[in-house]
């Protein structure tokens, strides 16, 4: 059964015959009728009753034009659905943002996000970004921010590239200097995040690089925490620039960690070759907007 002789069918009735249908619907006459004969074939019983120029409707006629009527109301709400999702009217943007770096790179795009789509319903979820990988291929959010390089099965779009920042506790011996590489941090106890954050590798992957693993004091999930710890003296921890010198304290000193490799390069990525919504293609836009290519490092 299709849409076309559905609406055949309910104009010939609105009309009161087949010349008038034929003329709203820009159609010949013998089209309307040739429309309204396959109908009736296929649902195998005679809908309309001619009477020379009037047709009026059968017993079965009247269920048919009345279901026809919600099936055609069906199809214009269907097309005006998916008009408000290309319009941006309606719809959900299924977002996974990590503690580390959301309220600083992301919040302020919520704000302007939300003015331009005031429909669009945003469902965030926050973990570290492994999780957030593993949610990505099991369709439980459409975009997540992580750290480059993607890997293998992602695509990507940079947000921000950026060098890592020790955090040292001001009594440390290197709290004076302007940069260090990781090496000269082989005695000091590391406060790193929480199972599930990305940059933790970075880290380990780093001292691996020069000959060994680092003596972990702690592990947090909370930026503040990590940074009091380390004034604390308990050991040194290592934040994106922008956010450490947000985090900057009396109790410690920020230095530049000069080590190939570990500088934090935040990116948007999404399951390689999948559907993007609209509401997530104006979210990538937005990003691009603010932060263009991604930043360097300098």
């Amino acid at each position: 059964m299709e849409l076309r002789t559905l609406r055949a069918f309910v104009e010939v009735v609105r009309q009161g015959g087949f010349s008038p249908a034929a003329k709203v619907l820009f159609a010949t006459q013998p089209t309307i009728s040739k429309a309204v004969k396959q109908l009736e074939d296929e649902l195998g019983v005679p809908l309309l009753d001619r009477i020379g120029h009037r047709s009026q409707l059968t017993a079965a006629g009247e269920i048919v034009y009345r279901r026809a009527l919600t099936m055609l109301g069906e199809r214009e709400g269907l097309v005006a659905e998916l008009d408000d999702l290309r319009g941006l009217r309606r719809g959900s943007l299924r977002l996974g943002l990590p503690p580390l770096g959301a309220s600083t790179l992301f919040a302020p795009l919520f704000a302007v996000y939300r003015a331009r789509y005031p429909g669009i319903d945003i469902r965030l979820t926050e973990h570290g970004s492994k999780r957030l990988e593993e949610m990505l291929l099991e369709g439980e959010v459409e975009l997540a921010a992580s750290l480059l390089p993607a890997k293998d099965g992602f695509d990507a779009q940079p947000v921000k590239h950026e060098p890592l920042m020790v955090v040292l506790p001001k009594s440390h011996p290197l709290a004076g200097e302007a940069r260090i590489g990781i090496a000269a941090l082989v005695r000091s106890p590391f406060i790193l995040f929480e199972g599930g954050f990305a940059l933790n590798q970075v880290l380990e992957d780093a001292c691996a690089r020069n000959g060994f693993a680092p003596q972990v004091a702690a592990r947090s999930g909370q930026i503040d925490f990590i940074v009091e710890l380390a004034g604390a003296g308990l050991g040194v921890a290592f934040l994106p620039r922008t956010i450490a010198e947000q985090r900057r304290t009396p109790a410690v000193a920020l230095t530049l960690l000069d080590e190939p490799g570990t500088e934090w390069h935040m990116a948007i990525v999404w399951r390689q070759g999948s559907y993007l919504s609209h509401a997530a293609r104006a979210w990538l836009d937005l990003t691009r907007e603010v932060y263009g290519a991604g930043g360097s490092v300098e």
